[in-house]
């Protein structure tokens, strides 16, 4: 048989996953790796750690499949975005640990940016507002923090890059520095209009552009695994962020189309077609791929904390021992009882970018329980999303008709009936609901005539369940009222001091 192998490589794990022609997954592998959080609103991953993770689970799948490197027609990379990290050229060693999306060390650098003037230069050239979320204010704290790196940078001697550059960078022992169009537009330093570096933002950020991997397509052979890596080589042709491998992968195709993503964070995305719009509202502007020579752009909005909290509730409190029970312990109570939790663990994503918002539990009774805590947990995710599709409407002039769902909290059905409930617009839960590996590997199929074009890919996608509301219109504008007012509580929680970032790297 030939299949395409997606590796996604995720904020908490490493998949591997082999796709038949169909759209069906033949088999999956999966590794977890450490999180690592050295001061508070700080986290980190070694980089050693996820190529060692990424490989492992490709090398596993293939064994467990009964496959060799043979049968696999290409590789398809996604990866957590915005993740970032120096290695140095010439021993491949990372600099120090990455600094992940999630991390809020440069939020005080982010607040200089805008006290200068940078705010919309960098939304107008970017498509982006300035956050600590984005790479580039990461790349800068690397730069001005590790002994010598900004020295070797000048020299040329370091390589930047989002994890999609690191992986491909050891997948082809070192060949190629590269990263795509849509993990580009997330790194502040991109371009949407030229489809390139941009110049003056390097020079505002203090970036060297020798440090920059190329900008290529999201679709397109790139080169093909060295020796050694499996027992031949394997051509490696198609990359996109997790969020935007998740838009192609639910087919997602026509303007105005519209998906969420319930992992870690949420994050809804829009097809807003070829022409970048600049968002009204604190949403992002976004290159959803390149591919064939034509760019195409997504409206997004990001939510921090999404499955996460469910982590916090396993592995924080100790309410449950697995993700899967909460559902369980939700159903338990018939409602929340009252209580709303606002998780903005690692500050607040759009549209309301409240970098010093912390988390909040309102409404707590004596009657409260274990199982209100759970609901409440899972109605703050649907809440954040609602906030985000409520400005995206606004902002895009199409009125969503219905959202595509994908993500390991999409199987949760308390979750996605809420979900419709709050949106008052029909939930979409696909058969495969692996979408960011399957676009992955769809793009890499294109690239290479596995799928002949869109349209035999879009005949491979399923609807597993449709989640219509059941709650009136009225109940659901009361229930987000309430929410706000928590949301509120919430906001401006954190001083606006800078922190301690000094320390041993």
């Amino acid at each position: 048989m030939t299949a395409i192998l997606a590796l996604d490589q995720g904020t908490t794990s490493s998949r591997a996953i082999l796709f038949n022609h169909d759209g069906t997954i033949h088999a999956v592998a999966q590794r977890e790796f450490k999180q690592i959080f050295p001061q508070s609103g700080w986290v980190e991953h070694d980089a050693i750690e996820i190529w060692n993770t990424q490989i492992e689970t490709a090398r596993e799948v293939l064994k467990n499949a009964g496959l060799t490197a043979a049968d696999i027609e290409a590789i398809g990379i996604t990866n957590q975005r915005e993740t970032t990290l120096l290695w140095d050229r010439k021993t491949g060693r990372p600099v120090a640990n990455a600094i992940v999306w999630q991390d809020r060390r440069t939020a005080a650098f982010c607040d200089e940016l805008k006290a200068a003037g940078h705010a919309d230069l960098i939304q107008n050239r970017t498509g982006l507002v300035i956050d600590a979320y984005f790479s580039g204010s990461k790349v800068r704290w690397l730069l001005d923090h590790v002994p010598g790196a900004r020295e070797k940078a000048e020299r040329g001697e370091l390589a930047f890059g989002t994890i999609d550059s690191w992986l491909v960078w050891n997948l082809t022992g070192g060949a190629l520095h590269l990263t795509d169009a849509s993990n580009a537009s997330r790194t502040m330093l991109f371009n949407l209009q030229t489809g390139d570096w941009d110049d003056e933002l390097l020079r505002i950020l203090e970036v060297p552009r020798s440090l920059l991997p190329e900008v290529r397509s999201s679709s397109e052979v790139y080169g093909e695994t060295a020796p050694g890596i499996f027992d031949s080589p394997i051509r490696i042709a198609g990359i996109a962020g997790d969020q935007q491998a998740a838009l192609f992968g639910q087919n997602c195709f026509a303007r105005g189309s519209a998906k969420n993503t319930y992992g870690t964070g949420c994050f809804m995305l829009m097809n807003i077609g070829d022409q970048p719009r600049i968002s009204r509202h604190q949403l992002v502007t976004t290159v959803a791929w390149k591919a064939n020579g034509q760019t195409e752009f997504a409206l997004e909005g990001s939510v921090f904390i999404g499955g996460a909290v469910v982590q916090w509730l396993r592995d924080g409190l100790g309410l449950v021992k697995s993700a899967e029970e909460i559902e369980r312990l939700a159903v338990s109570v018939p409602d929340c009882g009252g209580v709303y939790m606002v998780p903005a663990f690692a500050g607040l994503g759009a549209p309301h970018w409240d970098q010093y918002a912390r988390g909040t539990i309102m409404g707590i009774t004596r009657g409260t329980t274990a199982g209100h805590f759970a609901r409440a947990a899972l109605e703050g995710i649907a809440f954040q999303v609602a906030d985000i599709l409520e400005i995206m409407n606004q902002d895009s002039g199409i009125p969503i008709t219905e959202l595509r769902v994908d993500g390991g909290a999409c199987s949760n059905n308390l979750l996605m009936q809420f979900q419709a409930d709050l949106l008052q617009v029909p939930v979409v839960r696909p058969k495969v609901i692996e979408t960011t590996a399957l676009g992955a590997a769809y793009l890499a199929g294109l690239a290479t005539g596995f799928w002949k074009d869109r349209g035999e890919v879009q005949q491979a996608w399923q609807i597993d369940r449709i989640f219509t509301p059941q709650m009136s219109a009225a109940d659901a504008a009361h229930r987000r009222a309430r929410w706000k007012q928590a949301l509120n509580r919430a906001r401006d929680w954190e001083e606006h001091t800078t922190v301690n970032v000094e320390r041993a790297l």
